[in-house]
């Protein structure tokens, strides 16, 4: 089954004519909706809402912002000194989001937010500049494709579509089940890849309760309806985990599910997952003791560190580098930069203001 052709031509069709059971209905904030054009919102299609956490004056990038709605959502909650920008694959899905920019804009005072063409599985090549070069050069020989070929890796390397480390806050609503199956390593690493050090991806998709089964899989209906492609849930964040983010964490959970098609559920779940800050904000290299203020007795880090409560723990520099970030910082004392000294008399050295075993 070609997976691409197949949601490029359900969501073509569905730019053009409101299709209300491809994927599930979500409630935003009314606020948000009264500049956004009325066939935009009706063309809209998710399963949770990951705008609602982004913050003022971010930098966002949507993966698979099809008609726009979620962008413009979110061009309002960064305000004039944020900015978005909406990756869609589908020219339908793109020319629907562009012609409601200029009048999203004039309502808001600002325009901040900027359509492109690419996969979310390879965010580097810009997809338009592909198109125009093949209209003027096709592909004839098998020299025309190697010429190709070069081209499109110079792009990624010199001019690459989204930077690595620029964007704050990665979101995406019901689109990440869409990518092919062999594809969706590379999806979490380019998801990764583009988030600036301390950044962090906010995901709302579609997983199952367990692995979908071949025949399901090669379905092209229920591949473009949301279902086919879907990640088992304990997959889907461990893809997270294994791109480096570290944090993963579920934001929400349907408790019913969406559907049930044969033996496996599925439903929506809204997930976040952090990258580690840079190494330059740890500060020096070497090991660092750090002290988990609690409320856990206990708590476990992706590595498989321990952090008892109360109790300082030595770590490297670079699971320094992960509990500095978001989740993790503020439940945290950096206590130095030399190993904790133990006796047989106590269990511990304590710092300062801090308790011991």
């Amino acid at each position: 089954m070609d997976v691409a052709r197949a949601v490029e031509q359900r969501y073509s069709a569905a730019s053009k004519q409101a299709e209300p059971g491809l994927c599930c209905p979500v409630d935003y904030d009314p606020k948000f909706l009264s500049v956004i054009p009325q066939d935009v919102l009706d063309r809209d299609y998710g399963c949770g809402d990951p705008v609602s956490y982004v913050r003022p004056g971010e930098h966002v990038l949507d993966l698979g912002s099809g008609g726009g709605k979620v962008c413009f959502i979110a061009a309002q909650i960064v305000g004039a000194t944020g900015s978005v920008i909406g990756v869609d694959l589908n020219d339908d899905m793109l020319k629907l989001a562009r012609d409601a920019q200029a009048g999203v804009a004039d309502q808001l005072g600002f325009g901040n937010v900027t359509f492109v063409k690419a996969s979310i599985d390879d965010l580097a090549l810009d997809l338009e500049f592909v198109d125009r070069h093949l209209r003027r050069h096709p592909v004839a020989t098998h020299q025309d494709l190697v010429g190709l070929e070069e081209l499109t890796r110079r792009l990624r390397a010199d001019s690459p579509l989204v930077a690595s480390g620029t964007i704050d806050v990665v979101i995406s609503n019901c689109v990440l089940n869409l990518v092919a199956t062999e594809r969706k390593p590379d999806m979490f690493a380019e998801l990764a890849r583009v988030l600036r050090p301390g950044g962090r991806a906010v995901i709302s998709d579609i997983v199952s309760d367990v692995d979908v089964p071949a025949a399901m899989r090669e379905d092209p209906e229920l591949w473009s309806g949301c279902y086919s492609g879907a990640i088992e849930e304990q997959q889907f964040l461990d893809g997270f985990r294994r791109a480096g983010l570290v944090g993963v964490r579920v934001l929400k959970r349907e408790p019913r599910p969406w559907e049930t098609v044969g033996e496996v559920q599925f439903r929506s779940i809204t997930v976040a997952a952090h990258k580690p800050v840079s190494f330059a904000a740890v500060g020096t290299p070497g090991t660092h003791t750090v002290l988990y203020h609690g409320p856990y007795a206990a708590v476990e880090t992706d590595s498989g560190v321990r952090l008892p409560a109360g109790r300082p723990v030595v770590v490297s520099a670079d699971e320094m580098a992960g509990l500095l970030t978001e989740p993790f910082r503020d439940g945290l004392t950096l206590l130095g930069r030399e190993p904790v000294k133990r006796t047989e008399a106590a269990c511990c050295t304590p710092a300062e203001g801090s308790s011991c075993c």
